[in-house]
């Protein structure tokens, strides 16, 4: 009897400890766990400052660039300048400059002369042209028109040159800044809209640049690429995964496709310039070639993801299909296919938002070219935005600065909304088992 009681006392002493020791463990491990979760935490809160810093760094040097500075000009469209009947080809530029020397007569001597017509950009006789063609029965009146100023006059207006500058020290001289005051006071000069930015092409003058050119590109490439990678990518992904045997040819596809999505980006564009320029002869620089490219670099991206949507279909929905009677084409292409649909939607949309982004391999086939005007097909010269921020980036004109940023704005905007758009697709269509 006493050695069953001393028995009992001993397994409970055991028990004891072990409960006191699990929950010395356990203690350990929450202790670990909360650990664990600040850090994650921590690490998220830092990612997002990162990134709150980086756009607030960005729109601190881009938003400027939305609004430009213009001059008003009084222009007498002398009916002599237009006598011989082309309005094409008559002297705006001198009519520009005849309108600046009667507006500051103290300019007198060739030097001055020079500094006064710098004031307004190379755009100002464009913009006059244009009227004139618009409304050929202005000629002979006197036309109050807003043309653009020079980009060191726009940013003297944005308040970013230094006091030394400001006084005349730098690429504007003290006489021009005194013009610059007189029309100011007169409400002659303003700070405007910047719709040029928005509907032109690239341009030497920053105050003439605009983003049109290079969205266009982007665009022309973006279809071409969607256009050829989507069908190839999902075909891919639905014979690997639905149809094909399980053998060591598929593994080693399995394998390079896999590492192709490994690849950098630059070797794509090596590859386009031997066998689509080189070879193939495709135009330089056009979104044919492009697209191209970008297919190719998207597409295991495709593929990967398209053939994860397919895995993540439950297997009794073709075990279903398959016992009423359905052939194999017809169980894929009638219910595992669109039940996959959507995260096959969301890969491609972030394979396209990867391929926006890109600029190395389109560097490789010529897109680094400078453009002016706006493609109008897949085979036209043309640039994308990711290399038109490149190119001003590497501009030494102070204005380019917040041109580049602006542009890498508007590139994140797309690529924001692309991605919003994956997010809305898999949250709309997406089914949970």
């Amino acid at each position: 009897m006493n050695s069953n009681k001393t028995t009992g006392l001993i397994a409970s002493n055991a028990s004891q400890k072990t409960i006191e020791i699990v929950n010395q463990s356990l203690a350990k491990r929450y202790r670990s766990e909360k650990r664990f979760q600040r850090l994650g935490m921590a690490a998220i809160f830092i990612s997002l400052l990162f990134l709150v810093v980086l756009f607030i760094s960005i729109t601190a040097k881009g938003y400027t660039a939305f609004w430009q500075t213009y001059i008003q000009l009084d222009i007498y469209l002398d009916p002599e300048v237009f006598e011989q009947g082309d309005l094409k080809t008559a002297d705006y530029p001198g009519l520009v400059k005849k309108t600046l020397r009667d507006r500051f007569p103290d300019a007198k001597e060739r030097k001055e002369k020079r500094a006064l017509y710098r004031l307004v950009s190379t755009g100002a006789s464009f913009k006059l042209r244009n009227l004139v063609l618009k409304d050929p029965s202005v000629v002979g009146e006197t036309v109050a028109i807003w043309v653009p100023s020079d980009d060191d006059v726009d940013m003297l207006a944005k308040g970013f040159l230094g006091e030394g500058e400001q006084k005349g020290q730098g690429r504007l001289s003290a006489k021009q800044i005194q013009w610059i005051g007189q029309l100011t006071q007169a409400g002659k000069l303003k700070k405007r809209f910047n719709t040029s930015f928005f509907t032109s092409g690239d341009s030497r003058e920053p105050e003439l640049a605009g983003i049109w050119g290079a969205t266009v590109g982007s665009f022309l490439t973006l279809i071409l690429t969607l256009v050829l990678s989507f069908p190839i990518g999902v075909a891919s992904a639905v014979y690997l995964e639905e149809f094909a045997p399980k053998n060591r040819w598929t593994d080693l596809i399995e394998v390079n496709i896999n590492n192709l999505a490994a690849v950098p980006s630059i070797v794509f564009g090596l590859l386009g310039l031997a066998v689509f320029l080189n070879f193939f002869g495709l135009p330089r620089s056009a979104p044919v070639a492009g697209g191209l490219v970008l297919t190719l670099m998207t597409l295991p991206t495709i593929i990967i993801a398209s053939r994860a949507s397919l895995q993540s279909v439950p297997p009794s929905i073709r075990e279903a299909a398959l016992g009423v009677g359905a052939s194999k084409m017809q169980m894929v292409a009638h219910h595992v296919f669109p039940l996959a649909l959507p995260g096959m939607l969301t890969g491609t949309i972030i394979g396209m938002a990867r391929a926006l982004g890109e600029s190395a391999p389109l560097l490789m086939i010529g897109m680094v070219a400078f453009i002016v005007d706006i493609p109008g097909g897949f085979t036209d010269p043309s640039t994308v935005l990711p290399v038109q921020i490149f190119l001003w980036a590497d501009s030494p004109e102070r204005a380019f600065v917040e041109r580049t940023s602006a542009a890498t704005m508007a590139l994140l905007a797309f690529l924001i909304v692309m991605n919003l758009g994956a997010v809305i697709l898999r949250k709309r269509f997406e089914h949970r088992w």
